[in-house]
């Protein structure tokens, strides 16, 4: 068994355990063992195909959604098993937030693309919803660009304005976890650079995993980071460390670019 785990993680709020992932009868994940450190950024980063996103995934159970998809092991969120008939999905995707590769707003305004969480949830007070609204936008760094167009449609917005209006979406719903699935890769390189402040700052409200096949993003925004390959589990370590001096020459290889 390799060893591929340099990071103590004292208080962690997913634990992923002997995870094996299968499209049909391809298996996409092989034995992941890793858990995520609460309220920090954990990358995880690996060539096109190793099974980044599909773990990403496996956190808030989207792979459901895969015809044909299966996972063995566990996961647990704050002690929780996410994998179980008991589980209520729709209240796991509240606690696990999802902003995706591309930005997806609603065909709605952008106050109602903030506050559509809490619409389903059956939330009608109208303080709550504005309040709501605001300290969400001020959090995703969009309110004052945006507070003066609220009821405006959210698709007027530019790429990178749409991009941090679904994270406001996201973290609108109070989530314990927020997952990014490559945010920033149809960004320019000005919208990128507002993106990895603000993930930084969401650092101290929520626990953050992202996927991303920048190493230079990876090495600026994240406290961790995880190398998998082929649905390894290469390495996962201090992010200072895993790239500076890598345990694992597979690391050293991809990170260096000699393959990848």
């Amino acid at each position: 068994m390799r060893d591929n785990n340099s990071v103590t993680v004292t208080d962690p709020i997913v634990q992923v355990k002997n995870l094996d992932f299968y499209y049909g009868t391809s298996k996409a994940l092989h034995d992941i063992n890793l858990d995520f450190q609460r309220n920090k950024v954990t990358a995880l980063i690996g060539p096109s195909g190793c099974g980044k996103s599909t773990l990403l995934r496996c956190l808030n159970r989207m792979n459901d959604l895969v015809d044909g998809a299966r996972v063995d092991g566990s996961i647990r969120l704050d002690g929780t098993e996410v994998n179980t008939a008991a589980m209520d999905v729709i209240e796991l995707r509240r606690r696990v937030g999802m902003v995706f590769q591309k930005s997806n707003p609603f065909p709605k305004s952008i106050y109602e693309n903030v506050i559509y969480g809490l619409r389903i949830a059956g939330v009608r007070d109208k303080t709550v919803l504005d309040e709501t609204v605001e300290r969400s936008l001020r959090n995703a760094a969009l309110w004052e660009e945006v507070k003066d167009r609220l009821h405006e449609s959210a698709l007027g917005l530019s790429g990178g304005q749409m991009q941090r209006l679904c994270i406001a979406r996201a973290i609108a719903v109070n989530p314990e976890v927020v997952l990014m699935d490559e945010p920033c890769s149809a960004l320019d390189p000005k919208s990128t650079a507002r993106v990895e402040e603000l993930i930084s700052e969401l650092r101290e409200k929520y626990t953050i995993i992202i996927v991303t096949h920048n190493m230079q993003q990876a090495a600026r925004v994240s406290d961790c980071t995880a190398f998998l390959f082929e649905g390894v589990l290469v390495e996962y370590g201090i992010t200072e460390n895993l790239f500076v001096k890598p345990r694992n020459k597979q690391t050293e290889d991809y990170i260096t670019g000699r393959f990848g």
